[in-house]
């Protein structure tokens, strides 16, 4: 998961701030999003843009305090700033996994392939349980809405949920025993199996749901990938510069592969997003 900001309404001249939500730490999202900075700079004329890393309980204190102009968080993030603070959805990021151009990812959950206990959402029940973060979308709230869906509140059925702060740390604890199952966004598995951290037979995927074109394990449904926003303050000109700038970048531009993505596309709808956190009470929607 990872969150994108531009600071203040810039005037000419000034330096632009790129937030980025460092879903795994600082020095990752550096290095993913520096060059779609430099980009973005090299782009439109009389700005700077700087890469400003922000960890979770960092994005809507920037947000409500006017410290940003743009910002790219996970899609629930985004649909609790448009609802609390009006802002406004530009792009939609476009992932490239595994060869494939990807608009939308899921949630997996999963066990160790050895644990015979554990072949349903059911069996989770009087288990310990394992997400990310509350406010993670892909490494929470996807999986929490379908044990809601199937009648289990984890909160009262789990014997434990704890958050892991990182979605390796998830699997990491579920591959030692120290959770007995495990949620992260699609895609985790798979690329620690690729870093050769992990083997995928040594896990079970729980609940698996199967989307053509879609290469990764997943037990959830499909959302739309995270969005770049702007605020409702933010200047428009500016807004459709970065817009026009991100739209004509190619795959094989060094930014585009170092945050590996395909590009940009036009915002998909977050409908789906708002309707879950309104399904969850969570959110913009958490009483």
């Amino acid at each position: 998961m990872i969150f994108f900001v531009l600071a203040g309404v810039a005037q000419a001249g000034e330096v632009v701030k790129i937030g980025v939500l460092a879903k795994n730490g600082p020095a990752k999202a550096l290095k993913k999003w520096k060059a779609t900075g430099e980009y973005l700079g090299s782009k439109i004329s009389g700005k700077t843009f700087e890469i400003v890393p922000l960890d979770f309980d960092k994005v809507f204190p920037a947000i409500k305090d006017g410290e940003v102009d743009f910002f790219l968080v996970n899609s629930s993030m985004f649909v609790t700033a448009k609802v609390r603070y009006g802002a406004v959805p530009i792009l939609t990021m476009i992932n490239s996994r595994q060869g494939k151009a990807l608009k939308s990812f899921g949630g997996v959950i999963f066990t160790t392939a050895y644990n015979d206990g554990i072949n349903s959402l059911a069996d989770i029940k009087g288990k310990k349980f394992m997400a990310v973060k509350k406010s993670s979308f892909g490494g929470w709230q996807m999986a929490y809405k379908e044990f809601v869906d199937a009648g289990i509140d984890p909160f009262k059925d789990f014997a434990s949920v704890e958050f892991g702060g990182k979605h390796d740390n998830v699997v990491y604890a579920v591959q030692n025993e120290a959770a007995d199952a495990g949620t992260v966004r699609t895609d985790t598995l798979e690329r620690l199996a690729a870093s050769g951290a992990i083997a995928m037979e040594d896990f079970k995927i729980i609940a698996r749901k199967d989307y053509p074109d879609f290469p990764f394990v997943c037990s959830t449904k499909l959302y739309p990938e995270w969005p770049l926003a702007r605020l409702a303050g933010t200047d428009q000109g500016l807004s459709d510069q970065v817009v026009a700038a991100l739209k004509a970048m190619k795959p094989d531009d060094r930014a585009a592969k170092a945050a590996k993505i395909v590009g940009w596309s036009d915002p998909l709808d977050y409908t789906p997003v708002e309707e879950l956190q309104k399904t969850l009470n969570v959110g913009a929607y958490a009483k």
